[in-house]
């Protein structure tokens, strides 16, 4: 089967969630372990090479967050958190700490289904991304270089910054629009994720993100700047 090699380990205290979401998951080729919480996680993790991990955020003791912020950014797995239903607040600061998606519970097996599809998709195309898509090979984001062909972002001295797998979709589609606004859609559009609205604040907090690593100010950004009632461009020139 086509995702039998897809090793995700669902991490969540709840046991009938942990087994729906095996059992679905499982009968649609993933191999999938399970952890109640984050100790078991990390043990697993340890132990086995692992390609996402769905994350609970509320879960006694180690909460979701928690968890997330012990990995990052040293783990770079893929991670979908669930979370209960309108905790925006939550899902945020989720995707602010480096995770990949969000779901809201109670899960919808088959939308959890495309989701992890989706991650992996751009886990995979940032790994390999094809040559024809890039107009060159690195750009310049400030002090650091984004190498397109090898899916790397490099300071001078040589040091990698960590990136997810949508910051680099991200960076990439910056990279290849030198000088040009772009707004939410063709943003999303050209990242090749289609998952959330163009109206949704998830692409602001992602750009929010990436400023935080690339911008000596991220409070006033240079590099990738807001063209109000428009969208962003990237103007390393600036």
């Amino acid at each position: 089967m086509e995702n039998e090699n897809t090793h995700i380990v669902v991490c969540d205290d709840e046991l009938d969630v942990r087994e729906m979401v095996q059992e679905y998951l499982g009968k649609r080729g993933f191999r999938v372990s399970t952890a109640a919480n984050g100790g078991e996680l990390r043990e697993t993790l340890a132990s086995e090479a692992t390609d996402l991990v769905v994350l609970d955020i509320n879960m006694p003791g180690e909460d979701g967050l928690a968890v997330l912020r012990s990995l990052r950014p040293d783990n770079p797995v893929a991670i979908v958190m669930l979370t209960a239903a309108g905790e925006v607040v939550d899902r945020i600061i989720g995707l602010e700490m480096g995770a990949d998606d969000y779901l809201g519970k109670p899960v919808d097996l088959r939308e959890l289904e495309a989701r992890i599809k989706a991650v992996l998709r751009r886990r995979g195309e940032a790994k390999t991304p094809a040559a024809s898509s890039a107009p060159a090979d690195a750009a310049q984001f400030g002090d650091y270089t984004l190498n397109i062909e090898a899916a790397k972002m490099v300071s001078a001295d040589g040091t990698e910054l960590q990136l997810t797998a949508m910051e680099f979709s991200l960076l990439k589609v910056f990279a290849e629009n030198k000088g040009r606004v772009l707004n939410r859609d063709q943003i999303l559009e050209q990242a090749h994720d289609r998952s959330w609205d163009p109206f949704d604040r998830s692409i602001d907090i992602r750009i929010s993100r990436l400023r935080r690593k690339i911008e000596k100010n991220p409070e006033k950004p240079s590099i990738i700047r807001t063209v109000r009632g428009l969208g962003y461009v990237y103007d390393p020139s600036s």
